[in-house]
């Protein structure tokens, strides 16, 4: 076997959400001649692999998933590329496949772990598989205090010590104050004098956009010209427009569903205010982990709004960055937005100092120095 790292993913562009473009950036930290990417098959994944520096091998099948098939194709393209080392873009499931890829050489494996680890921790059946995996990585990283909390109780002791942070990054050089998002305004037919509300998401129940919405008519009677643009796709589209039709809503919300992540920059430098504020459904299964958006938005200088849910909070400093909200209620919304497009001196101090937490707390080089001491094998 060679020295490589096989990444081994469902959660990989052109597939949209905060998991992808975290394992994407991981893929990015590591020497591209080092870096081999198994993943599964999706539409458009051509324009995404081309112009990466370092091989993606797609599977035939839309989702992987530990079998006997993924696991021998696994193996090959370890063998293959010459892979000793592998990180699974998510534990649960893909960690099962460790006993495979251990039967073919690979000596050192780190599994990623997210939000839905927190409810395979909570139910017995998927808390059991956790243990597997678990036992057979050496290595399970966390995105936030919420969610090793959760995790480390499924765990016997000699695992729960195998528990490691390791956080999503921000380029604080891509994600920066001072990009020009005029020309996004003048596509959404936003006046430059208008105040912009943007909440940036997979258009899911769990991200709060209906309560968002619930709170806007509020947030309109004290600032008439403020606009709310909402960016991202999901189920929850078709139900979140239509409430957006409304006559209460004036015409003051704007959808773009087609935003490139390559645009996001330019998306955040077109707002004035960033807010998402996610909730914990399913009695506690499905909370937030900790939301890269915030991180972004942050980093670019916008004060953030957020739910009291799972580990965003610890995204922001609140009160000082941005404000924790309850995410059921539009009245609680709607004060936190309306005290912000009210000062915007307020906003801009927020911003700042939102900037400079993300750059010492959540920095892509060091999430990205973290992995590569993770995946040393004795020591080099």
């Amino acid at each position: 076997m060679g020295s490589k790292v096989l990444v081994v993913t469902n959660d990989f562009p052109p597939r949209r959400g905060g998991i992808e473009s975290f394992v994407l950036s991981l893929c990015a930290s590591l020497p591209a001649e080092d870096v081999v990417v198994y993943t599964a098959r999706m539409a458009d994944s051509q324009i995404v692999d081309e112009p990466l520096r370092y091989p993606v091998v797609r599977d035939s099948s839309r989702v992987l998933l530990p079998t006997p098939r993924v696991a021998r194709s696994a193996q090959r393209v370890a063998v293959r590329h010459g892979c000793d080392r592998v990180l699974f873009g998510a534990s649960a499931p893909l960690g099962l496949l460790a006993p495979a890829l251990r039967a073919v050489g690979v000596r050192r494996m780190v599994g990623l772990t997210h939000g839905h680890e927190v409810w395979w921790s909570s139910v017995a059946g998927t808390r059991a598989l956790l243990r597997r995996i678990a036992a057979e990585v050496d290595v399970l990283t966390y995105v936030s205090e919420f969610c090793r909390t959760e995790i480390v109780r499924a765990l016997p002791p000699a695992d729960a010590r195998k528990l490691t942070r390791l956080s999503p990054g921000i380029d604080p050089e891509r994600f920066r104050p001072g990009l020009d998002g005029r020309a996004l305004r003048s596509r959404l037919g936003i006046g430059e004098d208008s105040q912009v509300v943007l909440a940036a998401s997979r258009l899911v129940a769990r991200k709060g956009h209906d309560v968002l919405l619930a709170a806007w008519p509020t947030v309109l009677a004290a600032h008439p010209d403020a606009v709310l643009v909402v960016v991202g796709d999901g189920p929850a589209r078709g139900r979140l427009q239509r409430a957006a039709a409304r006559p209460a809503l004036a015409g003051s919300v704007r959808f773009l569903l087609d935003a490139p992540y390559s645009d996001m920059p330019l998306v955040y430098a077109a707002a004035d205010v960033f807010a998402v504020p996610c909730r914990t459904r399913l009695r506690g299964l499905e909370p937030e982990a900790l939301g890269i958006v915030f991180l972004e938005a942050a980093s670019c200088g916008l004060p953030v709004v957020l739910g009291a849910s799972g580990g965003a909070p610890e995204t922001i400093v609140a009160g000082e960055t941005g404000y924790v909200v309850d995410p059921r209620s539009p009245g609680d919304v709607a004060a936190a937005l309306c005290s912000l497009l009210a000062d915007p001196g307020r906003r801009s101090a927020m911003g700042s100092r939102g900037r400079a937490f993300v750059q010492q707390r959540y920095s892509a080089s060091v999430a990205g120095s973290t992995l590569r001491e993770l995946l040393l094998v004795d020591g080099a």
